[in-house]
């Protein structure tokens, strides 16, 4: 979230707050809405009878992630639908900020899981596992790591 401007009053700081988390949110919804529809049109394809009882379990799994995942992200708007005439949005834009660490995080460990199926099918559980860890590494850095210390900057 955005430190105040001068001038600024409570109420238009959280007005300001809450179009910078809308849009941010615009922009990963659309990102978990297609991998989460992705995801769910793979049953259909004549390859998946092919995987073990273990690619299965992961794969529903992962569906779950990525459905949960999408419901995360859709959460603050709905808040705002039911509230936002209530002179609430400081608390709409502090939950919303709380929904969208959690919704990086979920998307993070859903990429890293899709990555770890994905590796898993084409080669090996073992080459899968180096896979989903490296990219768990890269994510945390990018997700987590680079804006800690962009903020300390």
């Amino acid at each position: 979230m955005t430190t105040g401007r001068e001038g600024e009053t409570p109420q238009q700081r959280a007005d300001r707050n809450w179009l910078e988390l809308l849009q941010e949110l615009r922009v990963s919804q659309t990102g978990v809405q297609l991998l989460a529809g992705f995801l769910a049109t793979l049953p259909f394809q004549s390859r998946f009878g092919e995987l073990d009882a273990f690619q299965r379990g992961l794969y529903v799994g992962l569906l779950a992630l990525a459905f949960t995942t999408v419901g995360v992200t859709l959460a603050p708007v709905a808040m705002h639908r039911r509230m936002f005439h209530g002179n609430v949005k400081p608390e709409l834009v502090q939950v919303g900020h709380r929904l969208t660490e959690i919704a990086l995080w979920l998307i993070g460990v859903l990429l890293a899981g899709i990555v770890f199926l994905v590796v898993d099918v084409v080669y090996d559980r073992l080459a899968a596992s180096i896979a989903a860890l490296v990219a768990l590494v890269v994510l945390a850095g990018l997700l987590l790591v680079l804006p800690v210390r962009a903020a300390a900057d």
